[in-house]
């Protein structure tokens, strides 16, 4: 594989993000006392970051490897939103499909870390489903993009705060298969026998427990294929892309299955790694049908941004070397 060629490819791929939206908030500070109020750490701060989370950061992963990307989402009319809206630009990422309504609010996980490590997490979110107003909305917006723009594919991040409903993925899959648009998952528990027909489903291991009720067993090569054999019979989807944290990833198509192995790393944060595994796959099963590469590549993305502390999008040029040494 000549991975030069591969990555230049990316460039002329469009991609559709479709889920939770979230604004990433650290707040950096120093400890050095105890509180006389409570026992708890007095943290006295001298910098605050925004950050792209949630589906956003699966936009930001995108982008930093080159492809065109748009994001399609409910946020809420307010100043975290804004904020939001201005970093996605800023990121080259397009907005045009991005509603905002005064009935819900933006996501907002703040963290509060002192010397590298997380001392607090402060989340102030709306987790119900969307009204029938906005829904309507944003499957029309969608559709819109889907003639528009013609993606190669779709990716739905779910992270349960209400954008992904039942309805809205069963139209958005079938709008796609329609017009023989690709479509990637990362699910969470809610919806997760919800994404029935679609090309690439990527849950995690413990997801994957949870959604089966599987206790018990260790994950070898012939249990996940088991597994995958589970979940097809309930969602008919075409592939299986299964994260296994540590032991690396697990993937079976009609034609391939197989397991690889972690890469051996300094793990300083596992947040975003997902996102950046989903991204790294839909975009390399795009411009090659490989599954096996897909695989192969996406666990190397996972592993290279578990090295950054906070969700970080993956860096192009490691990347790249990192395959060309590895694979």
């Amino acid at each position: 594989m000549q991975f030069e060629e591969l990555f230049d490819r990316f460039k002329n791929i469009k991609v559709g993000v479709l889920g939770d939206l979230m604004l990433d908030t650290y707040m950096w500070g120093r400890v050095e006392r105890i509180s006389p109020e409570a026992p708890v750490p007095v943290v006295a701060l001298n910098k605050k970051d925004y950050r792209i989370g949630g589906a956003g950061n699966v936009a930001l992963n995108l982008r930093a490897l080159g492809a065109s990307v748009s994001t399609l989402s409910v946020i809420g009319a307010d100043d975290d939103g804004r904020v939001l809206r201005e970093l996605l630009l800023d990121a080259g990422i397009d907005t045009s499909y991005l509603l905002d309504t005064a009935s819900r609010i933006t996501t907002n996980k703040t963290r509060i870390i002192s010397r590298n490590q997380q001392m607090m997490r402060l989340d102030n979110e709306m987790t119900s489903d969307l009204a029938v107003e906005d829904a309507m909305l944003l499957e029309a917006h969608v559709l819109r993009y889907l003639d528009e723009v013609k993606p190669d594919i779709l990716i739905f991040e779910d992270y349960n705060k209400g954008v992904l409903t039942e309805a809205i993925i069963a139209t958005v899959v079938r709008l796609c298969r329609e017009r023989g648009i690709l479509t990637a998952v990362d699910p969470k528990r809610k919806n997760f026998f919800s994404y029935r027909n679609v090309d690439i489903f990527k849950p995690n291991l413990k997801e994957v427990r949870e959604g089966l009720n599987l206790i018990g067993e260790d994950a070898t090569l012939p249990w996940l294929q088991g597994v995958h054999e589970q979940l097809h019979a309930q969602l008919k989807h075409r592939i299986s892309f299964i994260t296994l944290s540590e032991k690396g990833v697990f993937y079976q198509s009609p034609d391939a299955s197989g397991m690889i192995s972690s890469h051996v790393r300094n793990i300083a944060d596992v947040s975003g790694a997902g996102d950046t595994v989903i991204a790294v796959a839909s975009l390399v099963y795009a411009a090659t049908g490989d599954v096996a590469l897909m695989a192969a590549v996406a666990n190397i993305a996972g592993g290279l941004v578990c090295e950054e502390v906070g969700t970080a999008a993956i860096r192009r040029e490691r990347l790249l070397e990192e395959c060309k040494v590895l694979l």
